[in-house]
């Protein structure tokens, strides 16, 4: 008998999955079958997202693969600059001394580095609908940084930022909502921009959303 999730669970396996974590690794945290996850994951997304996001992780995983792969190649071959067709009595040679190489005087800015994976609100367009998750009493569902795996690499300070958070896809924001919550439809997303201050004075400078990150 397939294993039932719970609400809470499948949040995360969304969450998991639209940030790059294959299904593998998803089925192994949460004790199931990879069919399992990929059922709930197709009701929950839907087949077509479903399938933008697999092929999105595939993408990202060929990436990372090749990227590996030419830095195993460069040290291969800076560990061995004779070439393998090189048949002469280089062996007999001496061996040139290392070279110390002294490091770098150069401070690197982190400060000036830590927006670095933000776009600014004034760079974003946003499509013509989002959606939100708000409380019975219409108050924003406001969370940390560090509560999104996807932005787990980011200082610190950074990961303490509140944020909000905005849903292109009507399932996927109902699959996050609790029973206190509710999703609202923003059919004006210019109003992003223009309460800008407003959430500001409230330590909201964050907005998250499936594919970016905005600075307000």
């Amino acid at each position: 008998m397939a294993k039932k999730l719970t609400l809470q669970q499948k949040e995360e396996i969304v969450k998991l999955f639209i940030s790059g974590i294959s299904l593998d690794q998803i089925s192994h945290k949460f004790s199931c079958t990879k069919l399992t996850i990929s059922r709930n994951l197709k009701k929950i997304l839907g087949g077509k997202k479903y399938k933008e996001v697999v092929n999105k992780n595939k993408t990202f995983e060929i990436n990372n693969f090749n990227l590996k792969k030419n830095k195993s190649h460069e040290s291969i071959v800076s560990s061995n600059p004779k070439s393998l067709n090189d048949n002469s009595d280089d062996e007999y040679l001496p061996i040139s001394p290392l070279i110390e190489i002294p490091p770098l005087n150069y401070k690197i800015d982190i400060d000036s580095q830590k927006d670095f994976a933000s776009v600014p609100i004034s760079e974003v367009e946003f499509p013509k609908v989002v959606y939100i998750i708000v409380d019975n009493k219409v108050e924003l569902e406001i969370k940390c940084l560090k509560d999104y795996p996807k932005w787990e690499f980011l200082s610190p300070d950074e990961l303490e930022r509140k944020t909000i958070e905005i849903y292109f896809d009507l399932k996927v924001a109902k699959s996050f909502c609790s029973k206190e919550q509710k999703v609202i439809k923003v059919p004006n997303t210019d109003v992003f921009k223009k309460v800008t201050p407003i959430l500001l004075s409230r330590g909201i400078s964050r907005i998250v959303s499936s594919d970016k990150l905005i600075a307000l």
